[in-house]
């Protein structure tokens, strides 16, 4: 069972349909120490291969190995501004497929279905695309063209449906499904006519008495087209995590933070956009942050004409900051916004209009009277009036179905589960939760946060699975 179907379930999905990798005969990898590595077993898939052997050596933006194989299988010469050609060809071995569930509130393509779908993506198009299935070749299916090489979270969201579609995955996905609790039960506790149901679906997967003397017991509810929550109780040996972090926007924790003009999400101000409810007559709007999520709020405004105040605590040298680790090329609209950042500190105006940056700047309270009281480094305050306040200052996931809310799986078990700072610890090269087997974590609770990198995850995970269902071949 894996819980989240955007782009790390899909994927894994995929691979778990009995859909295998193999290294392309006669292909050529830039990369000559891998290639000869590959060269060493054309005939085994990479799945059955070892996965420390073959990613050992690989550079790159992720901090994960198999990431970094599995990217550089896909996409050889990608970050070089290459085009070279995958290196591995796909087979359909129905007898290697193994029966799974993939359970998610929303259609397939999870998080990327609540992003206002104009947004263009931070990665390039290319790097969204999932195997065996170019995201450039489906847009020009659709005679689209990337703009400067990025898509809108709307062509990536159709692009996870169709995939589904397309790869013929879909009698694995339950759309509209909420899990409210994952626990270990003993297989002799749940009674013989779910076990008989375990075995008869598990397709010889599992046999409990022979295997397991613990499974999983996932439990949840699913929404009927009318509304009806139905309940369900799903045992399995093994469960996937990929759930992502988009569900619960991180809270300042200042006074008056629950008044009903204060927001933690975008959208709140497409909203009011929309509604006329701000505008260039009104009171500025603040935005807390110094993120992408803060940028994209920030240059809405500014294409609306729309007061704006940023408050931010970093510096705007601050190398920690993303927009001073992004390419100015490939992306003016952020580049744009640093500028802005830099130029028009309240300290002294610049040229843009309608917009102040506070650096360094931290929110005290916010009053009932829509007065926002910040304070500088030296701890001088400010009193600004403000028509609705924008908290964009990151997320984090709902693990609240899991035992202690997941912390004890965390890499710092004394601290809530974050996908920057304290990701759920997971062997690299199994992503198998170290303290907890059968439970495995996929994507940004592992701490891979980009889709052309949460794949090599569900590599790891499928070549797991493949191990202990002993369908590897001789």
């Amino acid at each position: 069972v894996f819980l989240g179907n955007g782009p790390s379930g899909i994927c894994l999905s995929y691979l778990l349909s009995g859909y295998i990798p193999y290294f392309k005969r006669d292909s050529l990898h830039p990369h000559p120490i891998l290639q000869r590595k590959l060269e060493e077993a054309p005939d085994v898939s990479i799945l059955d291969q070892d996965l420390e052997y073959l990613s050992e050596g690989l550079e790159g933006r992720s901090h994960s190995p198999v990431a970094l194989l599995f990217d550089t299988l896909q996409r050889p010469d990608t970050d070089f501004g290459g085009t070279a050609e995958s290196v591995l060809t796909w087979w359909h071995e129905t007898e290697r497929a193994i029966p799974h569930l993939v359970l998610g509130r929303n259609a397939p393509g999870g998080a990327w279905h609540s992003i206002e779908g104009s947004m263009v993506t931070l990665s390039r198009g290319e790097w969204m695309g999932l195997p065996d299935l170019p995201f450039k070749d489906w847009l020009k299916q659709k005679r689209r063209g990337l703009r400067n090489n990025r898509a809108t979270a709307e062509d990536i969201a159709q692009y996870y449906q169709h995939y589904v579609v397309r790869k013929r995955l879909q009698k694995n996905f339950r759309s509209g499904t909420v899990v409210t609790s994952v626990r270990k039960v003993s297989a002799e506790s749940i009674s013989s006519h779910a076990q008989k149901d375990l075995q008869e679906n598990s397709d010889s997967l599992w046999s409990l008495n022979e295997r397991s003397t613990e499974v999983f017991q996932v439990d949840g509810f699913f929404k009927t087209v009318k509304g009806v929550k139905e309940p369900f109780s799903i045992y399995a040996e093994n469960v996937v995590l990929a759930t992502g972090t988009y569900d619960s926007p991180t809270w300042l924790g200042v006074k008056g933070e629950n008044l009903s003009y204060v927001h933690h999400q975008l959208s709140a101000l497409e909203e009011a956009v929309k509604n006329n409810t701000v505008g260039i007559m009104s009171d500025p709007v603040l935005i807390v942050g110094a993120g992408l999520t803060a940028a994209d709020a920030i240059l809405l405004a500014h294409h609306c004409n729309i007061p704006v105040i940023h408050v931010f605590r970093r510096r705007v040298t601050d190398p920690g900051l993303i927009f001073n680790q992004l390419p100015k090329m490939m992306y003016p609209e952020y580049h744009k916004v640093h500028q802005m950042m830099k130029e028009q500190s309240a300290a002294c105006a610049g040229p843009y209009e309608r917009y102040v940056s506070l650096p360094e700047h931290h929110v005290l309270s916010f009053g009932n009277d829509k007065k926002c009281i910040f304070q500088d480094k030296n701890g001088y305050q400010k009193v600004y009036k403000i028509s609705m306040a924008l908290v964009l200052t990151g997320s984090n996931p709902n693990l609240s179905f899991l035992p202690n809310n997941g912390i004890d799986l965390a890499m710092d078990s004394g601290q809530p589960v974050n996908p920057k700072r304290n990701p759920i610890d997971v062997d690299p090269f199994s992503y198998e939760c170290t303290q907890e087997k059968g439970l495995y974590a996929l994507g940004p609770l592992a701490g891979d946060n980009f889709v052309r990198f949460v794949q090599g995850g569900a590599l790891a995970v499928a070549s797991s699975l493949l191990k202990k269902a002993n369908k590897n071949p001789p």
